[in-house]
């Protein structure tokens, strides 16, 4: 069995998986290597992997290093070791499947399927902790004939589904839950029957599309698709949340992600620090 990995800038990070997932779309690793660089990496038997100038172009000039390195065969199995139990004292816990229950209030079972997390990185750990602290409105009825319920909640790039599904366990239902990988949309999807959660799973594209408005948006992003967002706020294309939680990012993007969202009226309310990352909590009903 081969592992060939792709590390690449940060920076152009989203763009190149999206690119990497039309060569391999059996599902792509991806481990932070430092600050500045991410790895992508793809399994599989010589002969059934991408050709390397396949994977040059994809990475074009936000290409590091590309590595080829040579498993045993038991990885398959070997890999689930790596994947713990988050506990979050005794309000939440997330596992794999393989593993058991935990004494919490809720207990979620989120497969990683070798191409996503369980929720144990820094970013999902932060999103998590924020979003617990977070009281769901009250449900107002949605009168409009023939109309689908508008989301409380918008889990934007939900990769596994952890944090949709957790929002929706936290009561805010509707959740709508989007990413560009349809890897993502299948398992947000399967993880949503295994926690017993109605979900709306789309697959969506920040760079062509609108966000859609809710009450709460969960971004779990890096900062350059953020900042895209950003964008459509400033320029109108996009309606305003009421509050956003936005992670992926580097504690040393937080000041600049932070000032962009306070320019379009979403200000910082609190700052959850975790290592090297950090997660903003941002809110409409604060600005001045």
């Amino acid at each position: 069995m081969l592992r060939l990995a792709v590390q690449v800038r940060r920076a152009d990070a989203e763009l190149v998986l999206a690119e990497l997932i039309e060569l391999a779309p059996s599902g792509v690793e991806e481990v932070d290597i430092d600050p500045d660089t991410v790895e992508y990496a793809v399994y599989g038997p010589p002969g059934e992997l991408p050709e390397l100038p396949e994977l040059e172009a994809a990475a074009g000039g936000a290409l590091v290093k590309v590595t080829t390195t040579e498993i045993a065969d038991d990885w398959a199995d070997r890999w689930r070791e790596f994947h713990k139990p988050l506990v979050l004292g005794d309000r939440l816990s997330v596992r794999p499947p393989w593993e058991p229950a935990q004494a919490t209030a809720l207990d979620l079972i989120i497969d990683p399927a070798r191409a996503f997390g369980t929720g144990a990185h820094a970013t999902t750990r932060l999103c998590l902790e924020l979003l617990l602290d977070l009281e769901p409105p009250p449900v107002a009825l949605d009168r409009r004939p023939s109309s689908a319920p508008r989301p409380l909640c918008v889990d934007l790039g939900c990769g596994s589904g952890v944090l949709a599904i957790a929002a929706a366990k936290l009561g805010w239902q509707p959740v709508l839950a989007l990413d560009y990988d349809p890897l993502s949309v299948e398992a947000t999807l399967e993880n949503a029957v295994v926690n017993g959660v109605t979900l709306d799973v789309q697959r969506f594209d920040l760079r062509e599309q609108v966000v859609p408005a809710a009450p709460l948006v969960l971004g779990n992003l890096l900062a350059p698709l953020l900042l895209t967002w950003c964008e459509q706020l400033a320029d109108g294309a996009a309606q305003l949340p009421g509050m956003v939680i936005a992670s992926g990012l580097l504690a040393t993007e937080a000041d600049n992600v932070s000032a962009a969202f306070t320019g379009v009226g979403l200000p910082e309310t609190r700052r959850a620090i975790r290592g090297e990352w950090a997660a903003l909590l941002l809110d409409s009903a604060k600005a001045r």
